[in-house]
């Protein structure tokens, strides 16, 4: 099997150990895509060949027009002028002239005459520099070119009909023109025209020059090539480190993440990016942030479980234990007692643990609507007073002249918030006192006030009367009653549909508490 992906292999016990090969790397994407491009500049050193071929082509034909009409001109002379002015041409055009008889033998030769104009060089004397331009050349034309000329070589003064030029022009009375390759790979270039008296004219050019221009133009863009290759890996390994050393940092940082092993992993946020990898690195960050807020949380919510079901459970326990070896009945019955409420009780903690415990889930996957909290609210008051309020407490709801007091959000969660305020505010008035509540716009938000008459929030308790299990009753309240997690289900829920709920002083400053809930108003 293949070795595992090292982002997905778990690290030694010793220590986080990452080994980043080429399968995961991205530089070398990157550098491949970059230098791929360069690659389509290199195109242009086979371009340079259609130049070239260009180039030979434009000098064959000037090679058969000056034949031509050197021949035409000395036509027009008599044989023993011809030799004389065909010296003259060949000085001014660079042209090796040789005249042939009807049967190939070598009748005149400006070279014989005295014009060394042509020459070609031995490249077995030439230096390292022309070797290395040559091999060059062999390359392109062996991945260029298809048919490749002929090697030029020279025939034996009575061996004209061997020039494939002066067999044409025999043949059909016509100009004809070839091009060879020099031992040194430069073009060589023979044209022929028809004479008088059945002799053929035929000019040689060794056209150097068209290798040299084609060179120079090679160094150029080689040089340029070279330049932007190199410009091209220093960008593109630049390029690599701002984008693949980050990802690295922030891949390490998930996995110990996802390892548990380091519960303070700090997930680098970059500030400093501004791109989409910085935007990443903070979500990461701040999702890292959540994730390890929402485990603490969970995880202090499950030791206060177990806390508050240990207190009901000894109790029972003991109860149970006692039935066993006590024979009075008025004792049995007591413990009897005992052993009910503690299972009420259980039952109750168990209850309210699991609505607690779900609660998140529920209102993330809740469907909202818009929810009337003026006659969410008075349907739940008029309930609460048809049942009948213990010790006389009276209830009372304004909801002022506001209009509809409409958010969106879910309806039975929002009753459960106001039941479980009102319940609260219910158990701390006193025998004949009174629960206000109100309802009006703050602004964008909708403000619901409950107000009762009992000894109020402390200062330093109203943060802590919002968590999980902490409950503090007013005097004579049997024990057990309340299970501490009403108020935080009602902060749950408020927070969920995007408000915010608090305990405060009351307005007149008499005794008592004020809890505030505020949501926004629906289409805000």
């Amino acid at each position: 099997m293949p070795d595992a992906d090292p982002i997905d292999r778990p690290p030694n016990e010793g220590a986080l150990s990452l080994r980043w090969s080429g399968r995961v790397s991205l530089t070398p994407r990157i550098l491949f895509v970059n230098i791929f491009a360069l690659a389509l500049l290199a195109g242009g050193f086979f371009y340079l060949d259609s130049y070239r071929a260009r180039i030979v082509d434009g000098r064959v034909a000037q090679a058969e027009r000056e034949v031509r009409l050197i021949a035409e001109a000395l036509t027009l002379l008599s044989p023993d002028e011809r030799t004389d002015e065909m010296v003259n041409f060949a000085r001014k055009s660079g042209l090796r002239l040789r005249i042939y008889d009807r049967r190939g033998r070598l009748v005149a030769d400006s070279r014989q005459l005295g014009v060394r104009n042509f020459q070609l060089r031995d490249p077995d004397k030439d230096g390292w520099q022309q070797d290395a331009a040559r091999a060059l050349d062999a390359v392109i034309d062996t991945v260029v070119r298809n048919d490749r000329d002929p090697l030029y070589r020279e025939r034996a003064p009575g061996r004209g009909l061997r020039w494939p030029d002066v067999v044409t022009v025999r043949t059909t009375g016509g100009t004809a023109a070839t091009v060879w390759r020099a031992p040194d790979r430069t073009p060589v270039v023979t044209a022929a025209a028809p004479l008088p008296e059945d002799r053929v004219l035929m000019a040689t050019v060794n056209a150097r020059d068209i290798t040299q221009t084609v060179r120079t133009e090679r160094a150029r863009l080689s040089m340029v090539l070279a330049v932007a290759v190199l410009l091209s890996v220093l960008l593109s390994l630049f390029l690599a480190r701002t984008i693949v050393r980050p990802m690295r940092m922030l891949a390490r940082a998930a996995i110990r993440v996802r390892l548990g092993r380091d519960r303070e992993v700090v997930v680098p946020r970059l500030p400093s990016r501004r791109d989409e990898i910085g935007m990443l690195a903070r979500s990461l960050s701040d999702m890292t942030a959540a994730l390890r807020s929402r485990i603490d949380a969970t995880e202090a919510f499950a030791a206060d479980v177990t806390h508050e079901l240990k207190n009901p459970l000894a109790s029972l326990r003991s109860a149970v234990d006692g039935l066993a070896t006590v024979r009075d009945p008025d004792l049995r019955d007591q413990l009897l007692a005992i052993v009910q409420d503690d299972v009420h009780r259980l039952d109750r903690l168990i209850t309210d643990i699991s609505d607690a415990s779900r609660l998140d889930g529920q209102l993330a996957r809740a469907k909202f609507e818009d929810v009337d909290l003026a006659a969410l609210i008075a349907a739940l008051v008029a309930y609460r007073v048809d049942r009948g309020i213990d010790r006389d407490v009276t209830l009372h709801f304004d909801r002022g002249d506001v209009g509809p007091l409409v958010v969106h959000g879910e309806g039975a969660r929002l009753e459960r918030v106001f039941a479980n305020l009102i319940d609260n505010a219910i158990s701390f008035s006193p025998p004949g006192g009174a629960v206000r509540i109100g309802g009006g716009n703050d602004g964008d938000l909708v403000e619901i006030e409950i107000v009762d008459d009992g000894p109020g929030v402390p200062p330093e308790q109203r943060e802590a009367v919002f968590r999980r299990f902490h409950s503090v009753r007013p005097g004579g309240e049997a024990f057990g009653q309340h299970s501490g997690l009403g108020l935080a289900i009602a902060r749950t829920i408020v927070e969920g549909h995007g408000g915010m709920i608090a305990a405060e002083s009351r307005r007149d400053s008499r005794d008592g508490a004020r809890f505030v809930v505020h949501l926004p108003i629906a289409g805000e």
